[in-house]
Order: structure tokens, then C-alpha cells, then sequence
């Protein structure tokens, strides 16, 4: 493929008429949206920030509204960019438009219930001067103006309405730190939420977007209609890209990064940016890959656009193992229970990105869900995020000490790497461990070892990470395998049980011989609570 095909990269931009007038790559998600609207009826998707979520809606909107020249192909006769026939042009009917009412939470901060209740007013207004109806005063319950909305639109156009909603749960989520807040909020959403069901006569299509999922009892109470689709396996790359969307419409892309003396590895692309699974497809995060393409840096794109300090204050709070990151398993139920007074670490680390499923199994009635870290970005970032602003006190000199660790890895110095952590425990004050509580739980030094060690976006391999007695994991690096086992003990002088157990599980076998590993180092740890420091560290080759 020629660099001349090379079009605009679409980096931030959620208007679907922009991305086409102007000559943007866009990927193609109609045959998806031509798939709901033929079912039809009223949708939820949560899907984690930066996934494209508004540009779908916008994209929803666009066809509802017939505007069929933003689908079919143009050649740029009349100067603007050529752009090619996307699925829907040709599977829509186009002569049948419907009014669209559409509401976004997405721009702003609402730190008061007055605040939301004058913004849902402002974007009721808003609707009805853009569709030609008038509304009740804005004296009146927002949900009682919103059900005249829907009710006269219908009626104004002799066309059921369809209504798209942006990032439902903003509002509640930006607020979580103050939970009384957070409940006006929920309270005023789910008021006007619950017109919906009502108005559904006078409705042919609702879909509502956001990171959350909040349990159906607290903010969709009543509204038994809304199907749910985020795990729907049909509708799993309805957001994000997929590897072949980077090898097809992204492929001038590459071509022009190695012509220019810029390749970019596809496995790094993977490694870095792959991995979120809401169906049988795993898919990238499209805010990384354009940014990647357009900077050529493989970097924390998406982390660095504004992970919450919620989140990590929130883990350090729970005493959340890190180690765990590697391997999570979660019932259906737990994943959706998401609500003010009830966040569980499985569902807030899913729904905001930083955990995805990595396998499900039926057991009995119920689903089972493996989940895990969807990459190399997440679990680099997260980790250092949380040794920073959670497990080490501040000042710790962690940039020239994770410098050396990579070195000790790529040396195999399994003495050296001993002489570093003690160095890197020794450094936090004693002052800082009675002061703070995370620091007294009983997987603090195991998650403290864990996340500096994943905090270098090493090749990470889970094998039993539910205990915070112990951090058993497997490091391939520079054709090595560290096989660690880590154990935090009561007294002061090594008990030797942690090289034991190593030995009697053999989690080592899988290593020795296997493509690409030349040595297989296992590293028994123990840690003394009493002392705040290693106490024991066995090591064996082979």
C-alpha cells in the first residue's frame, strides 16, 4: 500500500461528520450499529474512558438522522477528502429519519445536585430548540420535562424518538470521594432515567454509554427494558480496535513509520496496547494506537490522560493485594456491583480498564470470570502509580533504584537484586509504617515487592496470586525465568519454607527447556514482620 493513502489520524475527535469531511481513518463499526438498530429496543454499554463511546454515539446519530452522505463514498471532486463506503450505506433505510435527543455528562465537573439539575435543564433546552418543541418551564422536575421532550419530539417529526445518552455515570463517578454527593447525584440521574421506560411508545432506539456499571437497583430502577450488552460476545468490538483493524485501515501507518526509519514492532504494539476482552475478540485501546502512530514513542498514552487518585487512595484504603493484578476471578454478580455504598475492587479495576477478562467458566449456575491486566501499559503505570501514591512514602528515590533492577534482571544477579530490595525496605521510615495502616497489612511487603518489580512492564506469568501470605510469580526476562515465592513470616530468622514450597509445587518444571529460556532461577523470599525487612532469600539455578 502506497504512504500516499496515508489519511489524518482522528486523535480526540468524537464528530463522525468531521472524521469524514475531513479525510480522518475511521474504522468501520457499522455492521454493528446496523445490528442493533434492526433489533432495536433500549441498550447499555459500559466501556472504560478514551474507548470511542462518544464517536459511536455520534455515529448512531448520524444515521438515525438519514444523513447518508457521511456513509456512502465521495471522491472529493468538490475538494474535500475522498472517503470510502462504510457498511451501512447500503444496509439502512435512509428514507425513514428519526429525531435524535441526546444528552452528554461528559464536559465538566458537577460537585452539587443544583448544578446537575440546571446542566440536565440547559441540554433539555438545547434538544428541544434543535428538534422545534417547546417544554414546560424550567421551574419543573427535570424528569417531567424530559417525558414532554420525548412525547413532543415523537409527535412534532411523526417519528419514534431516539435518545443517546454520553457518559450516564459522570456525574456520581467524579464525586465517589464524597459520597453524600455522589448520591445526589445518583438520586437526580436516576429520576431522570426512569422517563424511559415510560416513553417507550414514543421511542425507537435508546442506548446509554459510560465507564460504570451501577447495579440496576440503584440507578436503573424500573427500567427492566434496558439490555445490557457490555459482555454480549456479538458486541465485543463495538469499541476499540482489533488486530486486524491495525494490520488493514492502519497499515499505511506502518509502512510510513519504516520507511521513515521509525518501524514499529507489531508483537510491542500488541504487548503494549492489546489485551481488553469484552468477547471472544480481544481489542486495543484506540486513544494509544493513534497516539502511538502519530509519536512513534511506545509510552503510557492512555495512563497519563488522567488515571484517578480515587482509585489508587481507594486500594491503598482496602489493603488491595497487588499482586492479584496477574489473576482475579470474579462472579457475574460481583463484576456489577458497583454502587455508592458498594464498590468491590473486581468491579471498579474491570469497568475502568485496568483489569480485563482473561477467560470465563460456568460452575453450576453461575459464571466465573478469570480476570487479569490487559497489558504491558497498565501494568507498568498502575504499578508505579501505586508504589508513588500508596505503598512508599514520598521521596522514596524509586526511578534510579528501578533502573538498577532492570539491570540485576538482565544480569541474573540474584544477590545483587537481594541487596536491592533490602535497600528499597530499609528506605521507608518507621515513623511512615505506624503512621499508616497499609503498611501494617499482612501483603504490604509482597505488594510493595510485586508492583516495583511490575512497575517495569516486565513479561509477568501468574501462578497462584490469591494470597497475601504469598506472591508466587514468574518473571521471564533477557531468557530467564525467576520462579519467586514470596512468604512473610511472624519471627525475625528464616524458616526456609518458602524455597520448600517452591520445590514441592515445581512451578519451576514449566520453565526449564522452554522456548526461549536458557535459565530457570528460583527465589525463595521471606520477609519478618517484626523486623520490616528479608530474612531469608534461597536461591536456586538450573
Amino acid at each position: 500500500m502506497s504512504v500516499a493513502t496515508r489519511r489524518k489520524l482522528p486523535i480526540g475527535i468524537q464528530t463522525f461528520a468531521k472524521i469524514r469531511r475531513e479525510g480522518h481513518y475511521y474504522v468501520d463499526k457499522t455492521p454493528l450499529i446496523a445490528r442493533l438498530a434492526e433489533q432495536g429496543g433500549a441498550y447499555f454499554l459500559s466501556r472504560p474512558r478514551r474507548f470511542g463511546k462518544s464517536l459511536l454515539l455520534d455515529t448512531i446519530a448520524c444515521a438515525f438522522e438519514a444523513r447518508r452522505e457521511l456513509f456512502d463514498a465521495h471522491d472529493g471532486a468538490d475538494g474535500s477528502a475522498p472517503r470510502e463506503k462504510l457498511f451501512l450505506a447500503d444496509h439502512w433505510d435512509w428514507t425513514r429519519p428519526h429525531p435524535v435527543i441526546r444528552l452528554s455528562f461528559a464536559e465538566g465537573r458537577l460537585a452539587e445536585g443544583a448544578k446537575l439539575e440546571a446542566h440536565i435543564h440547559h441540554q433539555l433546552d438545547t434538544n428541544a430548540a434543535r428538534l422545534g418543541v417547546t417544554l414546560p418551564p424550567a421551574r419543573e422536575d427535570p424528569h417531567i420535562r424530559f417525558t414532554e421532550l420525548i412525547g413532543r419530539t415523537a409527535a412534532a417529526h411523526g417519528r419514534q424518538a431516539v435518545v443517546l445518552v454520553d457518559e450516564y455515570d459522570k456525574p456520581i463517578l467524579d464525586n465517589l470521594e464524597t459520597p453524600e454527593v455522589a448520591r445526589a447525584m445518583r438520586e437526580g440521574l436516576r429520576n431522570l432515567y426512569s422517563v424511559i421506560k415510560g416513553r417507550d411508545a414514543d421511542l425507537r432506539f435508546v442506548l446509554l454509554t459510560g465507564v460504570s456499571k451501577f447495579s440496576k437497583v440503584s440507578i436503573f430502577s424500573g427500567l427492566n427494558n434496558l439490555r445490557d450488552i457490555t459482555l454480549s460476545p456479538e458486541y465485543g468490538t463495538i469499541c476499540g480496535y482489533t488486530d486486524e483493524d491495525i494490520d488493514t485501515v492502519f497499515a499505511p501507518e506502518l509502512q510510513a513509520a519504516a520507511e521513515e526509519g521509525q518501524p514499529l514492532d507489531r508483537e510491542e504494539i500488541r504487548r503494549w496496547y492489546n489485551g481488553y476482552r469484552w468477547g471472544p475478540v480481544s481489542v486495543y485501546n484506540p486513544f494509544d494506537v493513534l497516539l502511538l502512530l502519530a509519536e512513534r514513542q511506545f509510552r503510557a498514552h492512555w495512563f497519563e490522560t488522567g488515571t484517578p487518585t480515587f482509585l489508587v487512595h481507594w486500594l491503598r484504603g482496602k489493603g488491595f493485594f497487588t499482586p492479584q493484578l496477574e489473576r482475579l476471578y470474579a462472579s457475574e454478580q460481583l463484576l456489577s456491583a458497583f454502587d455508592v455504598e458498594r464498590i468491590e475492587p473486581e468491579a471498579l479495576l474491570w469497568q475502568t480498564g485496568y483489569l480485563t477478562i482473561d477467560g470465563q467458566q460456568r460452575k453450576g449456575a453461575a459464571t466465573v470470570y478469570t480476570l487479569r491486566v490487559p497489558n504491558l501499559e497498565v501494568r507498568s503505570a498502575l504499578n508505579e502509580a501505586l508504589l508513588l501514591g500508596g505503598w512508599l512514602p514520598g521521596g522514596t528515590p524509586l526511578s534510579q533504584l528501578t533502573m538498577r533492577l532492570y539491570d540485576l534482571l538482565t544480569e541474573g544477579d540474584a544477590e545483587g537484586l537481594r541487596a536491592h530490595f533490602e535497600r528499597l525496605y530499609a528506605s521507608i521510615p518507621h515513623d511512615w509504617v505506624r503512621a499508616n495502616p497499609i503498611a501494617r497489612y499482612e501483603g504490604y511487603y509482597a505488594s510493595v515487592f510485586y508492583s516495583h518489580l511490575a512497575s517495569l512492564g516486565l513479561d509477568i506469568v501468574p501462578e497462584e496470586v490469591s494470597n497475601p501470605g504469598q506472591c508466587d510469580l514468574v518473571i521471564r526476562h533477557a531468557g530467564r525465568a525467576w520462579v519467586i515465592e514470596f512468604k512473610v513470616i511472624d519471627g525475625d530468622a528464616p524458616t526456609g519454607e518458602a524455597m520448600r514450597q517452591l520445590k514441592a509445587r515445581d512451578y519451576a518444571a514449566k520453565y526449564r527447556g522452554a522456548p526461549g529460556i536458557t535459565e530457570v532461577i528460583e527465589l525463595g523470599v521471606e520477609f519478618s514482620r517484626a523486623k520490616r525487612q528479608i530474612v531469608g532469600w534461597e536461591v536456586g539455578r538450573g
